[in-house]
């Protein structure tokens, strides 16, 4: 066992603990580690010639804190010297050494290269699937832009070529898309699609079903999705009832009277149960702090966002998980 030294001895002694190291303690109770670090240990580098490879359950640590808390690799290093909840959350201590930021990037590229995201997305939906915390019955779509850098204060004088404007009200934004699918009883992504901004939300609508669901829930952006699925396509055979709300033109352009009343019930109905796929974006973006693409291409982006996605269900349900191990409150240190 390590000696403690004065810093940590005076750290563990004290009286409150932060919003962020109870969300760490959480978190590292619900992450299914073994699920993670299965897909990675493969493609980690092992000891042999040269400088010996910091633990993979280190590196992996801090990718996931990278995420959480919105770091580049350059503050992540700044992060794991100057924050020790953090640095307790990593395995690391000062006297060991910290990874330094080319050390954090290579893990980084190693997710990305290899295509590690979409696997680790699924397999931690499965594993909420085997807990009983998805069930697939329904699926409610939706879809929130991502902004980029639109400057062309750069070498190329131009921006990102695979980002594009849209126009959402009265505002154009610059860009790219999430596409989600989300579980109807549980509120969990179990889909996620990338496109540039400019991608109309219904030319994505069939991407976003598993093929179980036997009704679809979306807003008015997805009108005719449930016509455009072909006959052969594979998620055709379970043939989905879709719930599409109603252009609120259309409902304000009707006269007054039992018949609009009506509607407008209906149509509240069905935005209460399409509430619940704003969560997950909220978790995301409010949460996460995810607002704004770190990196240039989809391709790159893509992997932070499934996982960012991936982190998020396990967020949402977190406290069932920890209920199904017996912790009121989670344990750290």
């Amino acid at each position: 066992m390590k000696q403690m030294s004065f810093g940590d001895a005076e750290y563990a002694t004290k009286k409150k603990r932060t919003r962020r190291e109870i969300f760490l303690a959480e978190m590292d109770q619900v992450v299914p580690w073994h699920v993670f670090l299965k897909e990675i240990e493969p493609f980690y580098p092992v000891a042999g010639r040269g400088r010996r490879p910091y633990p993979i359950q280190t590196m992996l640590r801090i990718h996931l804190m990278q995420n959480w808390f919105g770091l580049s690799d350059p503050a992540m290093e700044e992060a794991l010297y100057e924050i020790v909840s953090m640095r307790r959350f990593a395995g690391l201590s000062l006297s060991d050494g910290i990874p330094d930021e080319t050390t954090i990037l290579n893990f980084r590229r190693l997710i990305e290269t290899n295509e590690l995201a979409p696997r680790i997305f699924e397999r931690v939906n499965a594993h909420l699937s085997r807990k009983g915390l998805m069930l697939k019955q329904g699926t409610i779509v939706d879809a929130t832009i991502i902004a980029a850098p639109s400057s062309t204060k750069n070498g190329k004088r131009e921006r990102d070529p695979e980002m594009h404007q849209t126009k959402k009200g009265n505002q154009w934004h610059f860009g790219m898309k999430a596409h989600i699918g989300v579980d109807a009883d549980s509120g969990l992504v179990h889909t996620v699609v990338t496109t540039p901004a400019n991608t109309a939300d219904v030319e994505v609508s069939d991407e976003l079903l598993h093929g179980k669901e036997q009704t679809v829930w979306a807003d008015a952006g997805y009108t005719g999705a449930d016509k455009r699925m072909e006959a052969d396509h594979p998620r055709r055979k379970r043939n989905p009832r879709w719930v599409i709300a109603r252009k609120r033109g259309k409902i304000k352009a009707m006269p007054e009277g039992p018949a609009k009343q009506a509607l407008e019930t209906e149509e509240r109905g069905k935005a209460q149960i399409r509430a619940r796929v704003e969560h997950p974006f909220q978790t995301v973006k409010g949460f996460f702090g995810f607002t704004k693409v770190r990196f240039k291409g989809l391709a790159k982006n893509t992997v932070q966002v499934l996982t960012l996605f991936a982190l998020a269900n396990l967020h949402r349900v977190r406290r069932a998980l920890l209920a199904m191990t017996g912790s009121v409150r989670p344990v750290y240190g």
